[in-house]
């Protein structure tokens, strides 16, 4: 039994590690865009449209992390959450319309 709970342990360090290497992966990527951008190498539009791709990931992890503090039962970490997940989804609703503005 105990070397299942070893191996369960050092099976979630290890996700938690490569979770915060693609983390860091997807800032460094948002920090070249905008090197690219301060030295004219691309145009802001390409710039923007690289680091929107990051936002919805983003977005949707929160959501997740949210409902499962709800599913599990931790009611004052959903509280905590709440909000900025409240702030994310009208973000995206208010873009969204903004989107369909410029489209006419």
């Amino acid at each position: 039994m105990g070397s299942l709970f070893a191996w369960l342990l050092f099976f979630f360090i290890l996700i938690a590690l490569l979770a915060i290497v693609v983390y860091q992966l997807r800032v460094f990527v948002q920090l070249m865009c905008l090197a690219d951008l301060e030295f004219d190498y691309i145009n802001p539009y390409d710039s923007a449209s690289r680091i929107n791709k990051m936002v919805l990931p983003e977005y949707f992890t929160q959501g997740v992390l949210c409902l499962l503090y709800l599913i599990t039962g931790h009611w004052f970490m959903s509280l905590l959450s709440a909000p900025y997940l409240y702030y994310n989804v009208r973000l995206m609703i208010w873009s969204a319309l903004e989107e369909d503005e410029r489209d006419f």
